[in-house]
């Protein structure tokens, strides 16, 4: 487009200086099309005529056609034109469609004035991806606006799940100080599930939630995207005037900028239902027109059952929380807010950790480490006890002297479990048996005599073979067998024979 200084020296140099087209339009640096239209327009030269084209004979057979189809491609009606004789290529053609297709006539929208307190509008926006350690995540904003006095809160989230969801309208009627009667969705699979036509199917999630705050959902007709404009120049104005060129640290960064920016810049525009006034005056005054909120604040925690499985820790949100080790090979409940990670076991809470946002993390109570480590280690010495009472009976009495006079239980257990590794169970029986017997009830007296003992057999000193750790080898129980019963196999064949 050119200004009307411009047309104005246009025609001067037309009429005044008898210049042809091409030269007014050679001198002036415009098209001559240009040139040719401001004349036309003024009435100085005739409208010029279309040349005559190869499509011109076919044209009413394409005008009939589009009005009865008036969205048929231009690649059909090339076919069905060449099938007719249209001796043209279909680059040409797509030009002689656009020029005759019917255009739809140009809609008009009410300007619609809300009352205080009646409507809120909300949606989701995208803002790129963020990252957390290892993990990239989607970085969405929730915004929710007030029809009339344009007050908008906007909160940022790692995901738009329903929990998000539920989070967002939480705090924003926290901030509102009240709840707006309607709220304006777009079809989000969070609020519309299904619709046909005039029929539609809420999320049951969302009609609880509307039922705790009393409000009327109300969703916009698809691709209807004019129906809640104020929430989508919201989310533009919050783009260019907000998050542009914004740093921040973490999430929790970039909400706290957000509420103060909310709170005062976008709080200190002029309100577009009475430009005299500041978005915070208005909205001081719709303050008192929402509707009370409830006692208590909707239960929007994230809520999944989880299986447990030989270790003990829960898969939740790409993390593993540590539980205790009593409660593996179960199916828990986690229950997640935002900061927050807590496991459950009916209604009982075993574990809370602080919510990690990273990716491949093990977020550890050491209270629950220490518990197995203790665990295993009193497994062990119960394994020990167990073996020396099944093999070594009279142990028991040892024990129980080496207790009376104070004496160390465990190192006894332990050290009589390695003479066991290395003698006969019934030598060390006998030897225990012998040290009680002389009064002197601890683990030197036994090896003295096992030692005595094998000195009298003549036998060379025993080596003990120290084998790897093994759960399955520490409880394995070999009772003795008495060799007088090979006497008898012997004696049995000597009688056959």
């Amino acid at each position: 487009m050119i200004g009307p200084d411009r047309e104005a020296e246009i025609l001067r140099l037309f009429h005044a200086e008898k210049w042809p087209i091409g030269t007014i339009a050679a001198q002036l640096g415009h098209h001559h099309g240009t040139v040719r239209r401001v004349l036309t327009q003024a009435g100085a030269i005739a409208a010029q005529q279309p040349r005559r084209s190869i499509a011109d004979p076919f044209v009413p057979f394409l005008v009939e056609t589009l009005a009865k189809y008036p969205r048929l491609c231009a690649s059909r009606l090339y076919t069905m034109l060449k099938a007719r004789g249209y001796p043209g290529g279909p680059d040409h053609f797509r030009a002689v469609v656009a020029r005759h297709r019917p255009r739809p006539p140009a809609e008009a929208f009410l300007r619609l004035r809300m009352l205080p307190g009646e409507q809120a509008q909300v949606d989701w926006a995208h803002f790129g991806k963020l990252t957390v350690g290892a993990a990239s995540r989607p970085l969405v904003a929730f915004v929710m606006v007030l029809s009339f006095s344009r007050q908008l809160f906007l909160r940022f989230f790692s995901s738009a799940a329903m929990p998000a969801f539920l989070r967002g309208h939480v705090d924003a009627f926290a901030f509102f100080g009240g709840v707006p009667r309607v709220l304006l969705y777009d079809n989000l699979k969070s609020a519309v599930l299904e619709r046909a036509g005039d029929a539609i199917r809420f999320h049951p999630t969302l009609l609880e939630l509307a039922a705790h705050y009393h409000y009327q959902p109300r969703p916009v007709a698809p691709a209807r995207g004019n129906e809640k404009g104020r929430v989508e120049r919201a989310i533009r104005y919050v783009r260019d005037a907000f998050f542009a060129a914004r740093a921040y640290t973490d999430l929790d960064d970039l909400n706290a900028q957000a509420l103060a920016w909310a709170v005062g810049e976008a709080g200190a525009r002029r309100c577009a239902e009475e430009r005299s006034r500041t978005v915070r005056d208005v909205f001081a005054e719709e303050r008192g027109k929402l509707l009370p909120l409830p006692g208590d604040d909707f239960a929007a925690d994230e809520r999944v059952e989880v299986a447990v499985g030989k270790t003990p820790y829960v898969r939740f949100d790409l993390n593993d929380y540590s539980v205790p080790h009593t409660h593996v090979r179960r199916t828990l409940v986690v229950v997640a807010s935002e900061a927050t990670v807590r496991v459950l076991d009916g209604t009982e809470v075993i574990a809370r950790h602080a919510r990690s946002y990273d990716r491949g993390r093990q977020i550890e109570d050491p209270a629950h480490l220490a518990a197995l480590v203790e665990a295993k280690r009193q497994g062990r010495e119960h394994r020990t006890l167990d073996r020396l009472h099944h093999l070594v009976p009279s142990s028991r009495e040892l024990l129980r002297a080496v207790a009376e006079r104070g004496g160390n239980v465990g190192n006894t257990t332990f050290n009589l479990s390695r003479l066991l590794d290395a003698h006969a169970a019934e030598d060390v029986d006998t030897a225990v048996a012998e040290a009680l017997a002389r009064g002197t009830p601890h683990v030197g007296a036994v090896r003295q005599s096992l030692d005595r003992r094998r000195h009298e057999r003549g036998e060379p000193p025993p080596v003990s073979l120290h084998l790897p750790a093994s759960a399955k080898l520490d409880s394995l129980v070999v009772r003795p067998h008495a060799l007088s019963t090979y006497d008898q196999l012997r004696k049995a064949t000597d009688d056959d024979r």
